[in-house]
């Protein structure tokens, strides 16, 4: 595609209808192919089912319906540029809209915003009507194809965490833009975040994020819904969700507030990804973001430490 290309609202419409990447297939092409959607569940903390060391988990957010519940869009598009309310609603499999959640990390539901060529992202906390209906102002900066996550736990017995995804195309001149390429130095607002640690399919390993402002490490990191990090991780390609937490929390008497924050993640599927970091200072809630690349199991070094907390 060339710069300039006009999109109109219809023709957006259409590609995210069939899952069209808006150009992102020009530069990387799917990244596990012939892998079926598979059902969510990443967590290694105990609250789900257990993976051996080298079986991929399930990936999230590939579909918009699992285990009798369905995100149902109701803003399919959007313009670039400019804001406007997205609406949804989470229905259950008698069709009617689910009105009680579970909280977790302070929220009864998580919402990611993401574009196919990954280099926007948005993590976002709508409101709930007492209709069932969720809705937040949004405004996406470029034209193309991107994928709403919604990461909840319905308020009933047995239900598991879910992650539901649906397209939203976004109209405007689209410039097609690559994933950008691996580093493991951030830098946002003024803060410089490096990564330590791996992501490997299959395999438990252990995620170092540090943070630093004008060269000094950052040892008063601010709680954000619970945590002082959060990070988001989605495979290039297909954007496979995986949302990992923390190991430790603040108040436990163990975890500083800085300037490292660890994490433990299994990459459900070998292939590319965008991680995207979450953490509050001076009151203010920042995002860094990385690529990285995940291979095969047998790739790994046997010098990176392993372990169990995620989500």
């Amino acid at each position: 595609m060339h710069a300039g290309l006009r999109i109109t609202a219809y023709a957006a419409a259409l590609a995210a209808t069939f899952g069209t990447a808006y150009g992102v297939g020009q530069v990387v092409g799917p990244v596990v192919e012939n892998e079926p959607p598979a059902r969510h569940d990443m967590r290694g903390d105990g609250n789900g089912p257990a993976h051996s060391e080298h079986e991929s988990p399930p990936a999230g957010g590939l579909q918009i319906s699992e285990k009798g519940y369905t995100l149902d869009l109701a803003t399919p598009r959007l313009a670039a540029g400019r804001t406007a309310d997205l609406r949804f609603t989470v229905r259950g499999d008698d069709g009617r809209a689910v009105t009680a959640f579970r909280t977790e990390h302070d929220k009864e539901l998580h919402l990611i915003v993401a574009s196919r060529d990954l280099n926007t992202y948005r993590h976002l906390h709508p409101t709930r009507a007492a209709d069932g209906t969720w809705s937040i102002p949004v405004s996406l900066p470029r034209a193309g194809g991107y994928r709403v996550f919604a990461d909840f736990t319905p308020e009933k017995k047995g239900a598991e965490n879910l992650t539901l995804g649906a397209d939203l195309a976004v109209s405007g001149a689209y410039r097609p833009r690559p994933v950008p390429a691996p580093d493991a130095t951030a830098e946002t607002d003024g803060y410089q975040v490096k990564l330590g640690g791996a992501l490997r399919p299959g395999v438990a390993r252990a995620l170092k994020l540090t943070v630093s402002r004008d060269g000094r490490p950052v040892t008063d990191l601010q709680p954000y819904l619970g945590a002082y990090g959060h990070l988001v991780a989605l495979r290039s390609g297909d954007l496979a969700y995986l949302h990992v937490h923390p190991n430790g929390e603040p108040g436990d008497g163990t975890t500083a507030p800085g300037p490292d924050i660890s994490f433990t993640a299994t990459a459900p599927g070998a292939g590319t990804y965008r991680l995207f970091l979450d953490f509050k200072h001076d009151g203010k809630v920042h995002t860094a973001a990385f690529t990285v690349r995940a291979g095969g199991a047998a790739e790994d070094t046997a010098g990176e430490p392993s372990g169990g907390h995620g989500h």
